[in-house]
């Protein structure tokens, strides 16, 4: 069955990304899905077209690894833990504060994060599942906000006024 040889190649670390300075590099990060949903059409033909770029890069011989996460912005999950603390408690993130909102993330996370991740494994995708990340993962976000500041500072991205044509909410 499909599942027994998906573990087989998972428990043989065929999908690891292995150093080697002799060969050339190839990586691809998943641009991380929400972690409050499903897979949809979408996001199976971004990663099907990503794992074939993958294969192809390993049989050339390249040093690969592709990389797999989840919740790209955390826009979508903090939507939806505003909704259900408002539904759930009738309080908002501020009445929360900080710390005890991003608590709930975690917990919420915690709980569903895993589904796409799940499908994606599914699929047969050939991440490298031991190194998995998430928005909120330590070091990930201070990353995230050394690169805007950095590209800030060079000028390659700016803050001005402008029409925004989308709500999370």
């Amino acid at each position: 069955s499909e599942d027994k040889w998906y573990q087989t190649w998972i428990s043989e670390g065929h999908f690891k990304g292995k150093l080697d300075e002799n060969n050339p590099p190839f990586s691809i990060m998943i641009p991380p899905p929400n972690v409050t949903g499903i897979l949809h059409m979408g996001h199976a033909l971004n990663n099907i077209i990503q794992d074939v770029l993958i294969r192809i890069a390993r049989m050339q011989g390249k040093n690969v690894v592709w990389i797999p996460g989840t919740d790209h912005a955390g826009i979508a999950t903090q939507t939806k833990v505003e909704k259900q603390l408002k539904e759930k408690t009738g309080q908002t993130k501020h009445d929360l504060g900080r710390e005890k909102f991003v608590e709930q993330i975690w917990d919420f996370r915690n709980k569903s994060g895993d589904i796409i991740l799940n499908q994606l494994k599914k699929l047969g995708a050939s991440c490298d599942w031991d190194r998995t990340r998430f928005t909120l993962d330590e070091g990930y976000s201070e990353a995230v906000l050394h690169a805007f500041v950095s590209l800030h500072k060079r000028g390659f991205i700016y803050r001005g006024n402008r029409m925004v044509n989308w709500c999370p909410a």
